[in-house]
């Protein structure tokens, strides 16, 4: 995997492309930002697999956990200012999304009780954090409500992320093994962050 990804993952310039990835998948929410993080961090555990000589140089966990998380916060909160300022067209956009509908009114009660961990489920979830972000604008809520759980989504988010990576690695080797076994996971945390977020509302 090393040599498939080397010109990538031995390049300073991985961090660039981790946090470009992660800051406009809040927008495309296509982007392979999670595969680029769990890529990178699979890659990074070669240099404590104590298998001899890594070929290249590899990312920094820390720097890489950092850059993903401050990342995942920037465009959280670049969404939440678009959607805030928004417009007579993205409000009639909202108002046809059954699913952003349903986020703002279920962001706004979370939010208005002192609790926020829908936030935190949504970033997991597919299109959530797209979902999330844009409901809490379109709704007007206060920024200071809504950054601190947008804050421990993304180091919650990157965290496991790149934990997956990195003690996927280390258990199976810096192969294309370890980040399939990986990148399932963190489907499976996607999936059961999909349920939550969509599952009604008690009363």
């Amino acid at each position: 995997m090393l040599e498939s990804v080397g010109a990538l993952t031995g390049s300073p310039w991985i961090y660039a492309v981790v946090a470009l990835s992660v800051l406009f998948d809040v927008f495309v929410p296509v982007l392979p930002s999670g595969v680029i993080v769990i890529m990178s961090a699979t890659a990074a555990a070669a240099a404590g697999t104590g298998a001899g000589p890594v070929p290249h140089p590899v990312p920094d966990i820390m720097v890489l956990t950092l850059c993903a998380a401050t990342a995942s916060v920037l465009g959280d909160m670049v969404a939440f200012r678009l959607a805030w300022r928004g417009g007579e067209r993205l409000d009639r956009a909202i108002a046809r999304s059954r699913r952003l509908t349903s986020a703002q009114e279920r962001l706004g009660t979370a939010l208005a009780r002192g609790g926020g961990i829908l936030v935190v489920i949504a970033r997991f979830a597919p299109a959530g954090r797209s979902i999330v972000s844009l409901g809490a604008g379109a709704a007007h809520r206060k920024l200071r409500e809504f950054l601190p759980w947008s804050v421990l989504a993304g180091v919650a988010w990157a965290g496991y992320s790149v934990a997956l990576g990195y003690f996927g690695g280390q258990w199976l080797g810096a192969t294309w093994l370890a980040t399939g076994v990986s990148l399932l996971a963190l489907f499976a945390a996607g999936a059961g962050a999909a349920f939550l977020v969509r599952r009604p509302a008690a009363s």
